[in-house]
């Protein structure tokens, strides 16, 4: 950061010219995330690592503000109060930051649901597009001209990939902006509603790869994949758009796989999380990927979606 926190919160006429206190807040991998108290007043000041991108592991800082700034208008995402260069002052949002247990619990996930319904609803699109296909060979390409480490017989598996997306090509569902990284640290209740934060991967999407994505990362078994997508779809669910989220449920853990060897080999030194075990998310996630890959029930999900799907709107 050029300018100090005092002088950037004196820049954006907030604190009133009173004591200012920063703690760092934890949880996030990539990006500097700060908690800025000023005039006893809370924000969020996030100042965005350009090497983050740069590694493809998330979008450039441009889009990242532009979204988050979108994403705030759907009054999902946190207010944007003040953006210079790559640094944003964001609203703080008092509530608690959801955990994987919390976000497995039955009363939680149509709200989850809702939120998502929210931000996709929202007044205006997002820029830039996601595919979550694309960033599996892309990441995949980066481990190997970088020489990092990638699970056994992981390519042997791409093949898949591809024959789950030409499914998902035969009755698209339109895309909507999406914030494609919904860990469940990625989440805050305030108490009425479920907020979304920290929008580093966000784009145009397909609505079905967010709840998969929401799955993957909360772990959940296929009657929870059902309670999110028909809280989520409502009238309009389906046998296929559940076959749908399952899948993007498998390419989630499929390509984040790879997130973790390559921050850990590209950007591990600059985390703000230095204690994090990138191995073990890395281990656990392609283990989640190979359950479903090895799945009797796969060709029926991918025939499910490719056949007797429809489009929703």
């Amino acid at each position: 950061m050029a300018l100090g926190v005092a002088e950037i919160m004196a820049q954006a006429g907030l604190g009133s010219g009173g004591a200012i206190a920063c703690t760092t807040l934890k949880g996030g991998l990539s990006h500097h995330v700060l908690r800025v108290e000023a005039g006893g007043v809370p924000y969020v000041m996030r100042v965005l690592d350009p090497a983050v991108s740069a590694a493809g592991l998330g979008v450039p800082a441009r889009l990242e503000i532009q979204n988050t700034i979108r994403a705030a208008r759907s009054g999902v995402g946190p207010a944007v109060l003040y953006v210079i260069g790559d640094t944003m002052v964001l609203e703080y949002i008092d509530g608690a930051t959801l955990s994987r247990d919390d976000v497995r619990r039955p009363e939680m996930i149509p709200r989850l649901a809702a939120a998502c319904r929210r931000l996709h609803d929202g007044p205006m699109g997002f820029a830039g597009h996601f595919s979550i296909f694309r960033k599996a060979e892309e990441l995949f390409g980066r481990c190997r001209e970088h020489g990092l480490p990638v699970p056994d017989g992981y390519a042997d598996h791409l093949p898949v990939l591809a024959v789950i997306e030409r499914a998902m090509e035969r009755v698209p569902l339109p895309a909507v902006p999406c914030h494609n990284d919904l860990l469940p640290e990625n989440f805050i209740d305030d108490g009425r509603d479920v907020r979304i934060i920290d929008y580093q991967l966000s784009g145009m999407n397909d609505p079905a790869f967010e709840l998969g994505d929401i799955a993957a990362e909360g772990d959940f078994e296929p009657s929870r994949v059902e309670v999110l997508a028909s809280a989520y779809f409502g009238d309009a669910m389906s046998d296929a758009l559940l076959a749908r989220v399952r899948l993007y449920l498998l390419v989630s853990n499929f390509t984040w796989t790879l997130w973790f060897a390559i921050h850990h080999g590209l950007l591990s030194h600059r985390a703000a999380d230095a204690a994090f075990d990138y191995d073990a998310e890395a281990a656990d996630k392609w283990g989640q990927a190979l359950r479903d890959l090895t799945d009797p029930d796969l060709g029926r999900l991918i025939d499910l979606t490719a056949h007797r799907g429809r489009a929703v709107t």
